[in-house]
């Protein structure tokens, strides 16, 4: 079997896991790794977790540590050219013959766990995560930004013992897995947070930062704060400042005022001011690994936020007419965007295709951005919890008064955006939105034209 055939068994394999579903609980994990030799145990993390902006985060923070000589792992999800994707180190992704070589070890071992009546099948999510630890360890990595996959406490990556934990917000998501009340959510993404280790927030919901406060407290884990919401008298903390100078066409340059350091005219090429915040939130957590013995000088880390490159968040891959495709995944992630789409583009009409998961709130995602658009086009994933775009379409003009005849169903993605494409004139812009998943499919058929 050549490295082709080798590199798609493998990837066959560990999609054939996704029909076992969503299982929170780390008694697997735990139980593989320890068959393993506890490949965990080997490097340092900085653990990321939060509804939306933690990936980012993850990416910004990975790229200033690499420009300083560091060996930085990188743990994210979901993919959107390759599933090798998912895996980096200094911004290079784990090659498919490393990542056939890792399965072949773990399938043995993913066997016998399930054989275990205490603990049965690993679900997908549980054996990558499994595969991108052993990668790391073996890789002798200096530190890994860990991105947390669903929620936190019960999430399979909730088995390392962190240098530093994250939790950049907390909306909203996954309420039936999650709890359907903010503070509900908040405690679940608040177990990630580890005894004695310290935590950073960029939340300004002051009940998420509550519950953050309390489990804190309850931890003694130092608690730090991007916004005064975590203003406390008795914490005596003092919060960075951060702020938008300029927005281009490439990204934006902005000035940060952190624990200690200070910066003027940094430039990071992402759109949307809320990467700005999670930027900030990135050199915050960069101040506090100064503690652990990771040192940034002030060169690399203006390379590391000029150099980060993460495709799929407000991308502009066209000019005329304007194509861009953003993840946004959720009602807090579409509003932000929806917000900075008139910051950063101009454009006569807005052609949306639109597709989302068939968990998500889709009224509320659908009416933070349906009134911008002129057309849209319902459209699905190529994975199985794609919601149904007639569907959708049915919700959009029963709940949220859409106007039929601005809209249609085109079940394929790299054909609803063809459509999208020829209904545009050399002024309008096309924008592809609603999941990781239908931006994969729409960049992978725009990288790859078929036909």
């Amino acid at each position: 079997m050549n490295r082709k055939e080798r590199y798609r068994e493998a990837l066959d394999w560990i999609h054939s896991l996704s029909r076992f579903g969503i299982k929170p609980g780390l008694e697997r994990m735990e139980a593989m790794l320890a068959m393993l030799g506890n490949p965990h145990r080997k490097v340092g993390y900085v653990h990321i977790g939060g509804t939306n902006g933690k990936g980012s985060t993850a990416v910004v923070l990975a790229s200033m540590l690499a420009a300083a000589g560091y060996r930085i792992g990188l743990y994210t999800s979901p993919y959107l050219l390759s599933f090798t994707n998912r895996m980096a180190i200094n911004g290079r992704d784990i090659e498919s013959e490393e990542l056939a070589d890792l399965v072949d070890l773990i399938r043995p071992i993913v066997d016998q766990v399930t054989a275990d009546e205490r603990y049965g099948q690993p679900t997908e999510f549980e054996v990558v995560t499994v595969l991108a630890l052993v990668y790391f360890a073996r890789q002798k990595v200096d530190l890994v930004a860990l991105e947390v996959g669903l929620g936190g406490r019960l999430d399979a990556t909730n088995v390392v013992s962190p240098l530093l934990s994250i939790i950049t917000n907390v909306d909203l998501e996954h309420t039936e897995v999650l709890g359907d009340t903010v503070e509900a959510v908040a405690r679940e993404k608040a177990g990630i947070i580890k005894r004695g280790v310290p935590v950073l927030t960029a939340s300004e919901d002051k009940r998420v930062v509550t519950v953050i406060r309390e489990k804190a407290a309850e931890l003694n884990a130092p608690l730090y704060c991007l916004f005064s919401s975590c203003a406390d008298e008795a914490l005596n903390i003092s919060m960075p400042v951060f702020n938008t100078r300029t927005i281009t066409d490439r990204g934006q340059f902005f000035d940060y005022k952190g624990f200690a350091g200070s910066y003027k005219d940094l430039f990071i090429p992402l759109r949307g001011r809320y990467q700005v915040c999670n930027a900030a939130t990135a050199l915050a957590a960069l101040e506090l690994l100064e503690e652990k013995g990771f040192a940034v000088d002030e060169k690399a880390l203006r390379q590391g936020l000029a150099e980060t490159s993460w495709p799929g968040r407000l991308e502009l891959l066209k000019e005329s007419p304007k194509l861009v495709m953003d993840g946004a995944h959720n009602p807090a992630a579409i509003r932000q965007m929806a917000q900075a789409i008139p910051d950063y583009f101009n454009f006569r009409r807005l052609i949306l295709v639109f597709g989302i998961m068939a968990d998500k709130d889709a009224p509320a995602m659908m009416s933070a951005i349906l009134p911008l658009a002129d057309q849209v086009i319902f459209t699905r994933a190529s994975i199985p919890r794609a919601a149904d775009p007639s569907a959708l379409f049915r919700i959009a003009l029963d709940r949220l008064n859409f106007d039929q005849k601005k809209g249609e169903v085109i079940e394929d993605v790299g054909s609803a955006l063809e459509r999208a494409l020829s209904e545009a004139g050399p002024d309008d812009m096309v924008l592809v939105t609603g999941s990781f998943y239908t931006v994969s499919d729409a960049r992978a058929y725009w990288v790859q034209p078929v036909g």
